[in-house]
């Protein structure tokens, strides 16, 4: 966007309420992040933060509620996940895909069974992340009535903060659920750099140069990888009335690197947390061959360790494929391309045309599983190579901000672009 689109913001009506509705959920949303339960030791729950980067990451999509134990600590990862299942059930459920068919009322049905199956998934992790504190000593064992208690205003939090997300899809600007995840990541990056540079001697700034520079190459690979698409030329003939052909138009079908998004990274944590969570547990088992297998599996797993970042690494990467299969069907393509009188050059119609886009798919899939993959290892990677720890350069994080500025940029250019043309028409 040019400087001066950001002008004419101000100076639509409709967008700027927009931009100010936007501002106040924000707001709200901040607001709501900082209002803590009482009854946990929120000391030594940042240092178990501090000292496991896969609660950091969570804490990161709550926006800092879950380490400072809020009633939005869970954030918008249940709903996350409810979406995710939804979008795979419409992949291999006939019925949900014929519902994800009838334009807006099909969406709207997705999205209300979408909410419904957050409530389950709501309330299941609120006692997971109970069972978790508790079992580090956070939190107390709690009586029944308190318990339920607990698991409630959790619950509650993630269904209000879901609600803010559907009022600023409808009322703000940008996507609500993406704009409050890209709000709770940038709310926490001035607190990580203040103690960074707060824990940084003299002859450590050149550690935090160097950081820096790594985090501005990553901007620009994510912006290259989030844009970059492979145009594969399609045809349509041009017919007249009398259904006499006159040549072809050509157009073309861009298929994404990055098919998949961040949703592979989110995938390959809850698999590697699962083992965590294992040794946690058999961490309090009253047996020695019990503790033997928890450390076994604290070492192994450690963030540190060359096998958890090259098994994180390889799961980012088969996700990335298993998922972009799932969301991308050649033959479907092939079958709307021969149904509107269309053909790649070259490619017979039909099952040449689906084998042809299935080989396109895999290839420049490799690219962004890689580059997935990258982004899930970056932290330590960078760590090890400045040894800045405060401050940790989350390949996911930057991946989210960038991918939601990216999106929310065109959303408010189409609208302006849209309502320049309804003037001039006027």
């Amino acid at each position: 966007m040019k400087s001066w689109d950001f002008a004419k913001i101000w100076r639509l009506p409709d967008l700027r309420r927009r931009v100010v509705a936007t501002i106040i959920i924000l707001g709200v949303f901040r607001i709501v992040s900082h209002i803590p339960i009482p009854g946990v030791d929120t000391a030594s729950l940042r240092k178990l933060f501090s000292a496991n980067p896969f609660l950091g990451l969570f804490d990161l999509f709550s926006g800092g509620a879950l380490q400072n134990f809020s009633v939005a600590s869970l954030g918008l990862n249940p709903y996350i996940n409810a979406s995710i299942i939804m979008q795979l059930l419409t992949m291999v459920y006939p019925k949900l895909e014929e519902l994800s068919k009838e334009g807006e009322y099909g969406r709207e049905k997705i999205n209300q069974y979408t909410r419904f199956l957050t409530l389950p998934l709501t309330l299941l992790q609120a006692y997971a992340t109970y069972f978790l504190l508790s079992s580090q000593g956070v939190v107390s064992k709690l009586a029944p009535l308190s318990l339920i208690t607990l698991i409630v205003s959790l619950s509650a939090g993630t269904l209000f903060l879901m609600w803010l997300g559907e009022l600023l899809t409808e009322g703000g600007i940008g996507n609500g659920i993406s704009m409050l995840i890209f709000a709770g990541i940038v709310a926490n990056f001035p607190t990580s750099l203040g103690r960074t540079l707060l824990s940084t001697t003299a002859e450590g700034f050149s550690g935090v140069a160097i950081f820096g520079l790594l985090g501005l190459i990553v901007i620009a690979g994510v912006v290259f990888i989030n844009e970059a698409v492979r145009q594969v030329p399609v045809e349509y003939a041009r017919r007249t009335r009398s259904g006499k052909s006159l040549g072809t138009t050509p157009s073309y079908l861009p298929l994404r690197v990055n098919q998949a998004g961040v949703i592979p990274i989110i995938f390959a944590i809850s698999f590697v947390l699962l083992p965590t969570l294992v040794a946690q547990y058999l961490k309090g088992v009253s047996n020695a061959r019990a503790l033997e297998v928890s450390n076994f599996l604290v070492n192994l797993f450690s963030p540190s360790s060359v096998f958890y970042n090259v098994f994180y690494f390889l799961l980012v990467v088969a996700f990335t494929y298993f998922y972009t299969a799932v969301t991308f069907n050649p033959e479907k393509i092939s079958e709307d391309i021969k149904k509107y009188g269309g053909f790649i050059p070259g490619i017979r119609p039909g099952r040449a045309t689906a084998d042809y886009l299935g080989k396109i798919i895999q290839r420049i899939t490799l690219a962004g599983a890689l580059f997935l993959g990258l982004m899930a290892v970056l932290p330590t990677l960078a760590q090890n190579l400045t040894r800045v720890t405060a401050f940790s350069l989350g390949g996911t994080s930057i991946l989210i901000v960038v991918s939601v500025v990216l999106e929310t940029l065109k959303q408010v250019k189409s609208q302006i672009d849209t309502r320049s043309y309804e003037g001039f028409l006027s």
